[in-house]
């Protein structure tokens, strides 16, 4: 992976946690929780597993899911608009 790729991928990762994290610490932890339970990952390995993250983040932020998702582009900003990001997004939308 570039340096770059590296960075992009901290970048996301950093912008989903202040956000869930912006949003309460029971409900960030039963996400970290989930993903370790059902698919043996973590936070920082969603960016290469987006489908899971989807997942967890609808079943624990079920009314609030749309605006995560709104929320981390907004921290993102002119990122979103990378290849990785779009491919990214592109399934955390679907």
């Amino acid at each position: 992976m570039s340096h770059y790729a590296e960075q992009h991928k901290v970048a996301l990762i950093s912008a989903i946690e202040v956000v869930l994290m912006s949003m309460g610490n029971a409900k960030y932890h039963s996400t970290v929780a989930k993903l370790r339970a059902l698919y043996d990952i973590d936070i920082r390995e969603c960016f290469d597993h987006p489908e899971y993250l989807k997942t967890v983040l609808k079943q624990v932020y079920t009314e609030d899911y749309e605006h995560i998702i709104s929320e981390v582009k907004a921290r993102l900003d002119t990122l979103v608009d990378l290849p990785d990001f779009k491919q990214f997004f592109k399934i955390v939308e679907s």
